[in-house]
């Protein structure tokens, strides 16, 4: 299977693409996480990686969805996009995700990642407004891959994002990317209703198509939509992680997670310190679906001083690698709730209703369920997640599985009448 994939990666891409890959996401990712690693041993603290939506404008109107699409728009401006990546490159950081709303819907995206040939950009993007125009245009450019989302056959997309004739135009993006020989990857949200794309089958026709990479989420219940009963169960979760594994160790494509180290514990990437998310309008979040902020990219400080001594930033890490390995977000939504207040956190939306939304929330299942590991069987994988993405000695001992005790009274009786509610729905 290695050799496939390898095969895959050397012929299928544009050979200028797939060394702009190897040198600027590869060599400079990993180097980051050596920056980050000395870091932490010193007591000092930058992500090496970081997510950035550029905009909450959007085309579509997904279910679940947590961005303010229908509000005003806002945009990150050049000036302050490229102060952002000069001081992270500085800090020896290589790797930005580019989220939205729809980050092409940023008018000078693009213009603004072509000033920063040395780092690499992954656009997380429905594909609606990639032309084979602006397909060449990123094929030129080299250091961009498009990461395409996919939620579902024709009806299930229709339904989950609020248009019609979503799948038409979201493959037609893709295949103008793939046209284009460009490092193309899907993405799913996997929720109840698109479980059918964890196939053989799917994965199938993605490497038939040429795609290189898949990346499948687990839905998370936020924003004014939030939709609880989408939730996956901690046993379809658990189908997930095998599933996943699987595929690793008999398929020719890469398929990413950002959830388990290479033993299988789970473990949350904002936590570990590997990422923290940048808001529309300049926000410094824990991650993209916690909304939560005291800290701004627009302060005259350097990044390096602000995310280096955030007391908020902080006290989320060591608050939730208290409590779990897994999302602290679905298991714990009131401890969010006493971190915002004891640090004075802004609600960094613009509906304003973040503590509500959060209020409202029940305790679910994450991907964190003690004694279930499924360790990874593909070598290249295992030796992959030890350099580039592991827990870095965040979490505690007590979560062993023999040790782990959820500090949560009757946490699986109402585990349980969640799952019992999503049959019932």
């Amino acid at each position: 299977m290695n050799f496939r994939l390898a095969m895959r990666m050397l012929t299928e891409p544009d050979k200028r693409l797939l060394w702009k890959l190897a040198w600027n996401a590869g060599f400079k990712g990993i180097r980051s996480i050596g920056h980050h690693k000395r870091r932490t041993r010193r007591g000092e603290f930058f992500p090496p990686f970081l997510y950035i939506s550029v905009t909450n404008a959007c085309n579509l109107r997904c279910t679940g969805c947590w961005v303010d699409v229908a509000a005003k728009q806002a945009v990150i401006e050049a000036p302050a996009m490229h102060r952002m990546i000069n001081e992270a490159r500085e800090m020896g950081n290589a790797f930005f995700g580019i989220v939205g709303g729809e980050p092409l819907m940023h008018p000078q995206l693009l213009d603004i990642l072509a000033e920063h040939p040395d780092c690499y950009f992954q656009i997380f993007t429905n594909g609606h407004f990639i032309s084979a125009e602006i397909a060449d245009r990123m094929r030129k450019l080299g250091n961009v891959s498009p990461l395409v989302s996919v939620e579902g056959n024709e009806i299930v997309s229709d339904q989950r994002r609020g248009k019609p004739e979503v799948l038409n135009r979201t493959m037609q993006g893709l295949q103008h990317c793939l046209d284009a020989r460009l490092v193309t990857g899907v993405c799913t949200s996997l929720c109840q209703t698109n479980m059918d794309l964890l196939s053989d089958a799917w994965i199938d026709k993605l490497i038939k198509m040429g795609v290189l990479y898949a990346w499948y989420h687990i839905y998370r219940p936020v924003g004014p939509n939030a939709s609880p009963e989408l939730c996956l169960t901690q046993d379809q979760q658990r189908q997930v992680r095998r599933f996943v594994v699987e595929t690793r160790a008999k398929k020719p494509i890469i398929v990413v997670d950002a959830y388990y180290d290479g033993d299988g514990y789970a473990l949350c990437p904002a936590v570990v310190g590997f990422t923290h998310h940048i808001s529309p309008w300049g926000d410094i979040e824990p991650c993209p679906v916690i909304q939560l902020a005291t800290d701004s990219i627009h302060d005259q400080r350097p990044l390096s001083e602000v995310l280096g001594n955030s007391d908020f930033l902080r006290d989320f890490r060591e608050t939730a690698a208290a409590s779990t390995r897994g999302c602290i977000l679905l298991e714990r939504p009131d401890l969010l709730i006493d971190l915002a207040q004891r640090n004075q956190a802004r609600d960094t939306t613009a509906r304003g209703t973040v503590l509500a939304e959060l209020e409202a929330m029940k305790s679910r299942a994450s991907q964190f369920n003690p004694g279930t590991e499924v360790p990874e069987k593909n070598w290249v994988y295992r030796a992959f997640k030890w350099i580039w993405f592991n827990d870095y000695g965040t979490y505690h001992k007590h979560f062993r599985p023999d040790q782990w005790q959820d500090p949560r009274p009757n946490v699986e009786t109402e585990r349980q009448a969640v799952v019992d509610q999503q049959q019932e729905d």
